[in-house]
């Protein structure tokens, strides 16, 4: 699975994209908002990484995403 960080203009926020292997999008959310339906990507219970992960993670780059 793969990550990016994805910067936001004006009123758009920053968003948050997952994607699979084949880097096709399987989830998109705010950067901002609590992190829901984890269970979804199989990533409950790691809800405190992601949030660090997202904290430190560069706009614009495409990063594997390992938990």
């Amino acid at each position: 699975m793969y990550i990016i960080k994805v910067k936001g203009k004006a009123k758009i926020p920053d968003y948050i994209q997952l994607r699979d292997d084949n880097f096709v999008l399987i989830a998109y959310f705010r950067a901002d908002r609590p992190l829901k339906k984890l269970e979804k990507y199989g990533l409950e219970g790691k809800e405190v990484e992601l949030e660090k992960i997202i904290e430190q993670l560069p706009f614009g780059k495409l990063q594997k995403l390992e938990l």
